[in-house]
């Protein structure tokens, strides 16, 4: 979807001022109300915006141990084993993946054991051929997609 520069000014509102009114971003923009819904409404339905609920830190809720578990699956059981990742709690994101292993998850762990314990209950699943586990030190980068919007926006506007 092309994203224009009056997307892309929506867009880093919504991110840096994610409790402001549509009504004030309209102000803020200097557009109407109705032409800031209308794109609004279009980027969600196109899918840019996929929501707008808050954002949690798994550490204030009790588990500051982040993982990166690879997961080797036996071949043709990959739709099983992700139903079943989608039931561990401490999982918060599975991806199939190429390259070493068949599946990325992002784990969180109150500590050591608790990441321990996950993971055993994953080696259990039926499926799972092994794992590997990476544990993350320190985030470096906070994710973030503000750098990509304005990027998207510019190239918009050259063309």
């Amino acid at each position: 979807m092309a994203v224009d520069e009056l997307d892309t000014r929506i867009l880093r509102l919504l991110i840096e001022q994610p409790r402001t009114s549509v009504r004030e971003y309209a102000r803020i923009l200097g557009v109407a109300r109705g032409t800031l819904q209308a794109r609004l409404d279009r980027l969600e339905r196109t899918g840019v915006i996929t929501g707008s609920g808050p954002v949690l830190s798994p550490a204030a809720l009790g588990h500051p141990v982040l993982a990166f578990v690879h997961i080797e699956v036996t071949q043709g059981h990959l739709d099983e084993v992700g139903d079943a990742l989608a039931t561990v709690p401490e999982i918060v994101e599975a991806f199939s993946i190429t390259g070493g292993g068949d599946l990325l998850t992002r784990v969180v762990a109150r500590d050591a054991g608790h990441l321990e314990d996950v993971i055993q209950r994953l080696i259990r699943l039926p499926g799972v051929v092994r794992t590997r586990t990476e544990v993350a030190l320190r985030e470096r980068v906070a994710h973030r997609l503000l750098p990509l919007v304005e990027s998207v926006g510019r190239s918009a506007h050259k063309s």
